[in-house]
């Protein structure tokens, strides 16, 4: 696959989000790498695999739990909740603004996605409704269990663990933070109508469906301000064995709630010719970044012509640059894109991780 970026396209200009000035507007998407240590510590390969992707307009770091029972969904994905977390974390941000780039730490709450196995901890959610999946654990594969549905005193608590985990993160020198409130985790199954059948304060109508998220962007608005917090939503997208009838009222009550808050961005996981795309485009009308999903080959055409049209601010790209650290490159000169390698997606180790080979290496074995 080969496209050219122009020098004057959109997608290669600056754009402002809250705190940050981006060099572009071509973002790296969260991806799952499940090379961090089997206590959250994240690889001592992380940096340089972060920092080989540094000219990316803002680096969204991988799902990063932000405490020992959110995490448990995949084998070794990262946390930071710990000093030794942070510690770590402080040199991949390093890395990163050695190369000029800028970072931001997605954090999440895998709430029913977890097992116990994984975890070592109670999965729970919402409501005590599965997923209806399996997942790969130190004892094979298996299915995900019935979670315990949290007790309404649990969820204060929660909201805290991602306010001290936010807290850590800038302490630690990321540019920011992403609220992970998608793709099946904790925050989109409150958001369901179907997976959460609470009847207190945080089920029932969208404004009830919608308060945990809200109590969470607010709590870290507060710690660490505005500019510095992303929010990542996917109305209706069944990742996660999410179901959800509606896919608007929760969304709308979400973000007339927090529109005035001065959120440095929303992403959006969707297909923008959906309905869905179009009603949080209409309720949003600051930085909104698309990813457009894995189920759909990145088109950089599309994105252009969406970027040029002020429907979105920047673009979150997953696979592109997992498999292309010199992306940014590539696409200015048309080269063609290596093919992502998913037998190694998830592997442990350097292969399939940070030797995906640039334009420059290229040269030089052809010297």
């Amino acid at each position: 696959m080969t496209f050219t970026l122009g020098e004057d396209s959109p997608l290669l200009q600056p754009v402002t989000i809250g705190d940050t000035v981006a060099a572009n507007r071509i973002f790296m998407a969260p991806l799952t790498r499940s090379r961090a240590q089997a206590d959250g510590t994240p690889s001592d390969l992380a940096a340089e695999y972060y920092s080989q992707r540094g000219a990316a307009g803002v680096i969204i770091s991988e799902a990063t739990a932000v405490s020992a029972d959110a995490n448990g969904a995949y084998m070794n994905t990262p946390g930071n909740y710990t000093d030794t977390h942070q510690e770590k974390w402080a040199e991949i941000a390093a890395a990163v603004h050695e190369t000029g780039g800028r970072m931001f730490m997605q954090l999440w709450h895998v709430g029913r996605m977890a097992h116990p196995d994984i975890s070592g901890t109670e999965v729970v959610g919402p409501s005590a409704i599965a997923a209806d999946l399996t997942t790969h654990t130190r004892q094979g594969k298996q299915p995900l269990p019935v979670p315990r549905a949290l007790d309404t005193a649990e969820i204060v608590p929660i909201v805290e663990r991602f306010r001290a985990s936010a807290r850590r993160a800038i302490d630690a020198g990321m540019d920011g933070v992403e609220i992970h409130s998608a793709n099946g985790y904790l925050l989109h199954e409150f958001l369901s109508d179907v997976v959460n059948q609470r009847t207190d304060a945080y089920g029932g109508s969208p404004d009830n469906r919608a308060r945990l998220t809200a109590e969470v962007v607010e709590a870290i608005v507060a710690e660490v301000g505005a500019g510095r917090v992303g929010l990542r939503i996917s109305p209706g997208n069944p990742a996660g064995d999410m179901r959800e009838v509606d896919t608007i009222g929760a969304y709308e009550a979400l973000l007339n709630r927090i529109g005035g808050l001065g959120l440095a961005y929303l992403h959006v996981v969707a297909d923008p010719s959906t309905p869905e795309f179009g009603v949080i485009r209409s309720l949003w009308p600051q930085t909104l970044v698309l990813n457009t999903g894995r189920a759909t080959d990145t088109s950089f055409c599309q994105l252009e012509e969406l970027a040029d049209w002020g429907v979105i601010g920047a673009a979150a790209v997953g696979r592109a640059f997992l498999a292309n650290p010199d992306l940014i490159d590539r696409l200015r000169v048309g080269a063609d894109l290596n093919t992502p390698d998913e037998a190694t997606f998830y592997a442990p180790g350097p292969v399939g991780y940070v030797d995906y080979p640039t334009l420059a290496d290229l040269e030089l074995k052809s010297a």
